[in-house]
Parts: structure tokens; C-alpha cells; sequence
């Protein structure tokens, strides 16, 4: 499906569209000993203090999809909101 929706995390002025290079640096935030200020540095934000608010926006069904299954989840939303 070509027209999967994009998602996008709004902080402070920037807005981070969710992909798979995104959702691989969250998964290693989640599974290592890794700081707000790494985290900021891999996603390209200013500070911890982005990072921070960053991971409070970001939905946890999102945080946890691991990043082979994103296209899919993408798609299945897309059909599942087209049929409603």
C-alpha cells in the first residue's frame, strides 16, 4: 500500500517522522544503558531536555513495534481506517 500514513512526534519546533532508523535508535534506548543526551545526539535534537519530551509524546505501541514490523503496521492501520 503506497499510501501508508506517515506518523510524525512533534517537539518544541521539529517534527520527527517515525521510521525504521528512528524506531531502531528507540529500541536501543530501551534496551541499553543509554542517555537522554546519546539519544538527542542519535535523533538529532538540541538536548536531553528534547529527548525527554520526545519519549513522553511518543505512544508506546509505537516504542515497542520493533522496526521490521513497522511497514506493516503502517499498512494494516491504513486498511483497517479505510474500511471503517
Amino acid at each position: 500500500m503506497s499510501n501508508a500514513t506517515e506518523y510524525a512526534v512533534k517537539v518544541g519546533d521539529k517534527e520527527i517522522v517515525i521510521d525504521e532508523k528512528v524506531l531502531a535508535v528507540l529500541r536501543e534506548y530501551l534496551k541499553t544503558p543509554m542517555g537522554l543526551e546519546e539519544l538527542a545526539e542519535k535523533l538529532g535534537l538540541e538536548s536531553w531536555e528534547e529527548a525527554y519530551e520526545f519519549i513522553k509524546a511518543i505512544p508506546a505501541w509505537i516504542l515497542w513495534t520493533p522496526p521490521s514490523m513497522w511497514k506493516y503496521r503502517k499498512e494494516w492501520i491504513a486498511r483497517s481506517k479505510s474500511s471503517q
